[in-house]
């Protein structure tokens, strides 16, 4: 390890980025020997910076400040190439001074969110995202879609970013081409609790150390130009109850939930249009959902349908005493704009409250709702997700539930900024929106 090498105090803040503040390696070592609280000052009007060169209105100004307190079970270091420096970086909580956890903390959110299931039904999600993102470059050119020659064509990237996230530990699964021109996808294995959003901040940094050490860009924008294919971040959810078995598989159900899981997708369908706002929350993202782009344009659920909100995916495993093990359900409304922490425990939030109002399995779809008459959605409870920004505030803001799990300062900060967010591009072009968040994300 170098004398002056710097390691990366991370957060991710309220539009999905990871800010920092680095400190050398040997000072933050001193802090922990002397039991000092190595963590480091951060403006609490910091949780209003946009994705750009601005900064929202905000409840704070000027006045106070929280740490950014790491939590070392995090640390992660990778040396990618040689003669590069090492990626050092290590995950905080924003606490107060008191050492509570802030009220606009994301990492905390999900924790406290992940407490009150285990607490209420005895249930742990393990979750894990698909990562979707595109190359862009001089010499990156068209190659057919999912094909061998698209890999190939950027095999030492490729091999670089495979190599780091193998000895960065986030479970890596798959690395693939896409559909899109120069989109790629990385998947990594479940985990438990907040360790899930966790891997997902230290998989896109690393991906894109990868890529600038490599001499290109990885973008994970939702859509990086009008016309091409959309970036999704796919989140995947298995429940397990407190003996590590699977909870969330019953081969006697319609689909196979089971009983809690079909009250917990439940409660995310009811609550749908409002989690928008945290999990698509970005104009950009409205680009990506809609009807017949393999995203989601309706809050519908269905096995292995990939133009519902909510698929469920069943194990390829034939024997039944097994299948459970692999049984997972995936949220493919969320991308890469969203904060982790707050899309996930945003749908944990809505789950828990499918749970303790014990609402029905919803109807599963095995059709495009796009294709269904009006009367058919509206017999299957099927309703179209919001096509604006805007449109997905103003559900989050009516919806008392969803707003409740939020402190009214979070609230108003959330809103605030993401209002700021939209309006920010009304007279935008698609292609100038597209541009500048390919640079952002």
């Amino acid at each position: 390890m170098a004398s002056g090498e710097l390691i990366f105090l991370v957060w991710n803040d309220l539009v999905g980025l990871s800010r920092t503040r680095g400190m050398p390696v040997a000072e933050y070592e001193r802090r922990r020997a002397h039991g000092l609280a190595h963590g480091l000052g951060w403006a609490l009007a910091g949780q209003a910076l946009t994705p750009f060169e601005d900064i929202a209105a905000n409840p704070w100004g000027s006045m106070g400040e929280v740490r950014q307190t790491p939590d070392d079970d995090t640390r992660c270091r990778v040396t990618l190439r040689p003669d590069h420096p090492a990626l050092h970086l290590v995950l905080c909580n924003s606490l107060q001074p008191d050492g509570s956890p802030w009220e606009c903390c994301t990492r905390s959110f999900l924790a406290q969110a992940l407490d009150a299931l285990e607490a209420e039904t005895g249930l742990t999600p393990r979750i894990a995202y698909e990562n979707e993102f595109t190359l862009i470059g001089e010499d990156l050119h068209w190659a057919p879609p999912f094909s061998l020659d698209a890999v190939r064509r950027i095999a030492p990237f490729a091999d670089l970013c495979v190599a780091a996230l193998l000895d960065a530990g986030v479970g890596l699964e798959t690395f693939e081409p896409e559909y899109g021109v120069g989109q790629f996808e990385v998947s990594c294995g479940p985990a438990a609790g907040i360790a899930g959003a966790d891997r997902v901040v230290v998989t896109r940094e690393i991906i894109r150390e990868a890529a600038r050490q490599c001499g290109v860009r990885a973008t994970f924008t939702p859509k990086p130009a009008p016309d091409a294919v959309g970036n999704g971040c796919h989140l995947h959810v298995s429940l397990w109850d407190a003996d590590g078995r699977p909870a969330a598989f019953d081969a006697g159900r319609p689909g196979e939930l089971s009983a809690v899981a079909g009250h917990f997708v439940a409660g995310v369908q009811r609550h749908l249009a409002g989690l928008c706002a945290l999990a698509a929350p970005s104009p950009i993202s409205y680009l990506r959902l809609g009807p017949h782009h393999w995203s989601c344009g309706y809050d519908a659920v269905g096995v292995q349908n990939r133009e519902a909100a909510i698929r469920i995916c069943p194990s390829p495993v034939s024997d039944v005493r097994e299948r459970g093990d692999a049984f997972n359900i995936e949220f493919r409304f969320t991308d890469a704009t969203a904060n982790p922490y707050l899309a996930i425990g945003a749908i944990v939030r809505a789950g828990l409250e499918g749970v303790r109002a014990g609402l029905p399995t919803p109807m599963l779809v095995d059709r495009d709702p796009a294709d269904l008459s009006d009367h058919e959605r509206g017999s299957l409870g099927i309703n179209m997700l919001p096509a604006s920004l805007d449109a997905a505030l103003d559900a989050f803001e009516r919806d008392s539930t969803a707003r409740g799990w939020f402190t009214p300062t979070m609230v108003e900060a959330y809103t605030v900024l993401k209002r700021h967010e939209a309006t920010a591009f009304i007279e935008s072009t698609p292609k100038r929106m597209c541009e500048r968040y390919v640079l952002a994300y």
